[in-house]
């Protein structure tokens, strides 16, 4: 029989203020997820690149490499896939793009309610786990194959966050009929749909991954 741990999944928070990541473990566990804390960003990228997590919920101010930093190694140097939630007390929209393009799939801003935070790393989680089927989807030479979650195109792997690659096997699960906004961000964010630059900005990004380089 499954315990409540593991049906919930396994978190690395990677948070250098003490009182929060404290307040983070308590809550978390609490809720049935098991946790490893890491206190700068150069032990979070250890612990990252080492263990298999279900999410991330990583801290933008950190010593050693800062959370926007770490965030770029883990998917471009490292190629890790695994949802990103970046914590910030910063909330001007260019902070949150800043976010966005160096590969985190949320953004919450401090202060933040314990509950949300919960609530935004079990839709991920949900997500990710929801695409794991036994097909690849095939539009032109962009192939998709959501078993392994990697992404081609004419042979050449391209490397997507986990709201991108949902994005994109939304489109290509309905190509080539048209989808609308609302489509899109109900199934990938539910009820707690983000601010209407949220979308944009994956959206952004994805063409940017999947069309500019060809």
């Amino acid at each position: 029989m499954n315990t409540v741990s593991e049906r919930k999944g396994t978190l690395l928070l990677i948070e250098d203020t003490r009182e929060i990541a404290e307040s983070i473990r308590a809550y978390m566990e609490s809720e049935g997820y098991s946790l490893d804390h890491a206190e700068d960003g150069i032990s979070g990228l250890y612990l990252a690149t080492r263990n298999r997590y279900d999410a991330i919920i990583l801290d933008i101010m950190l010593p050693g490499i800062d959370g926007l930093n770490a965030c770029r190694r883990l998917r471009h140097d490292g190629r890790i896939s695994t949802p990103i939630v970046m914590l910030t007390a910063r909330d001007l929209l260019e902070d949150k793009l800043q976010g966005l393009d160096a590969g985190a799939d949320d953004y919450l801003v401090k202060p933040f309610a314990m509950r949300e935070l919960s609530a935004r790393v079990h839709g991920l989680i949900r997500r990710v786990r929801r695409e794991v089927t036994n097909q690849i989807l095939c539009v032109g030479d962009l192939t998709l194959n959501i078993t392994t979650l990697e992404v081609a195109r004419a042979g050449k792997s391209i490397v997507l966050t986990p709201v991108g690659r949902q994005i994109l096997t939304i489109l290509m699960h309905e190509s080539p009929r048209f989808v609308r906004r609302q489509v899109i961000e109900r199934q990938i964010w539910g009820d707690n749909i983000p601010d209407s630059d949220t979308l944009r900005t994956h959206i952004h990004y994805l063409r940017a991954a999947i069309d500019k380089p060809f």
